[in-house]
């Protein structure tokens, strides 16, 4: 019954640092940066990641170059898919 406790706990206390890594992955920062920050700091580093990631988002010229980006992307593969035909 213990080890089962012990074993909940540690997964219920991995989850906060395994999301801030996953989400800081999603932007393009370090995973494993932002998961040992969240293992040091759980509810702060979500907070600061958070506020990261608002600021990228709320940054027009963020939003223009990653729309571009996309736009760029899917471009590309088209080009790909008229050469192959």
């Amino acid at each position: 019954m213990f080890i089962d406790l012990v074993i909940a706990g540690l997964f219920a206390m991995s989850l906060v640092p395994l999301i801030t890594g996953y989400c800081a992955y999603s932007y393009g920062r370090s995973f494993w940066l932002w998961f040992a920050l969240g293992l040091l700091l759980p509810i702060v580093s979500y907070f600061v990641l958070f506020a990261l990631i608002l600021r990228q988002q709320l940054d027009h010229g963020q939003r223009l170059l990653n729309e571009a980006k996309a736009v760029l992307a899917e471009a590309e593969e088209l080009e790909r898919a008229e050469r192959e035909r």
